[in-house]
């Protein structure tokens, strides 16, 4: 399946009851955790679906849609420009991306190829993003190359170790025994990077685990009704079974180690001090300097 195949089906499954809850939940995580984060550049990657940077008050906030992304996004004249693909407005002139609102994307961009300068944005949002990617690791590492020491990535993404995963597991081994006529229950194609998995990409590229939470532990299914009824399950879940959430939510600090100088080390050792020499008298017996004659 294709990328833009992949992220029309994810899309088209967020519009289903299971999609909104999942919405929902990650909504109220990403606005707890961006709105007291400072900076001047942040920038979401993907999944318009969520307005992740509408807590947060840095000066500059960007909206990124990806080339293959969702049909439906409004897409005005485009211009492609080093690698991005820039919004113009009616005059045929580039809008100031920082301006335009973040349900109408800034740029359209690839996650493995991103058009920012090193260490140059201080929040980066990447709902389902690696999810979506063709080379989710890459993604990753292209996200620390632009962001700034300090900087922070929050991430969240489906969950496989979970009664949801479970769930998907069954469908696609009933398909592979021929019987197709139950769709699955998520997305058919896509990457589900395991919550485990993504720490450790996480430690290797610099980065430092601030916050970690699993959520939406209610079960798979496809009711509005009956999904409200275990709502129940989100307490219990969190207390009794935590690691098996149907979704995960992450936010990593990228940590820049350095050195501190203290100075040059200075040669503390002293120069010999030189012997004094005896002196032969006349009568040939050699005295000692230091005793009066």
């Amino acid at each position: 399946m294709t990328d833009e195949a992949r992220i029309i089906e994810l899309t088209h499954w967020l519009e289903t009851p299971p999609g909104r809850y999942l919405l929902d939940w990650e909504q109220a995580r990403v606005d707890e955790a961006v709105a007291d984060l400072f900076g001047f550049h942040a920038l979401q990657l993907g999944l318009p679906q969520i307005d992740a940077l509408r807590c947060n008050r840095m000066p500059q906030r960007w909206l990124a849609g990806l080339p293959s992304g969702d049909p439906a996004l409004p897409r005005p004249g485009i211009e492609r420009q080093s690698g991005a693909i820039m919004l113009d407005t009616p005059d045929g002139t580039v809008a100031n991306p920082g301006l335009l609102s973040l349900r109408q994307p800034s740029l359209f961009c690839e996650p493995e190829a991103l058009p920012f300068e090193d260490r140059s944005l201080d929040l980066v949002v990447m709902p389902h993003t690696l999810e979506m990617a063709a080379d989710a690791h890459r993604t990753l590492a292209e996200v620390a190359r632009v962001l700034r020491p300090e900087g922070r990535v929050v991430i969240s993404g489906l969950n496989p170790v979970s009664l949801w995963g479970l769930r998907q597991r069954g469908g696609r081994v009933r398909h592979w025994l021929g019987a197709r006529e139950r769709p699955l229950f998520l997305p058919s194609e896509g990457e589900f990077i395991g919550y485990w998995r993504l720490r450790d990409w996480l430690r290797l590229l610099g980065m430092e685990l601030e916050i970690g939470r699993l959520g939406c532990y209610r079960p798979p299914l496809l009711s509005p009704r009956w999904l409200a009824r275990f709502g129940w399950m989100e307490s219990v879940g969190g207390r009794w079974w935590p690691v098996l959430g149907a979704v995960y939510f992450v936010v990593a600090v990228k940590r820049v180690r350095g050195m501190r100088l203290i100075g040059l080390a200075r040669n503390e050792r002293k120069a010999k001090q030189a012997a004094p020499a005896a002196v032969a008298n006349r009568q040939g017996r050699a005295s000692d300097p230091r005793r009066p004659s």
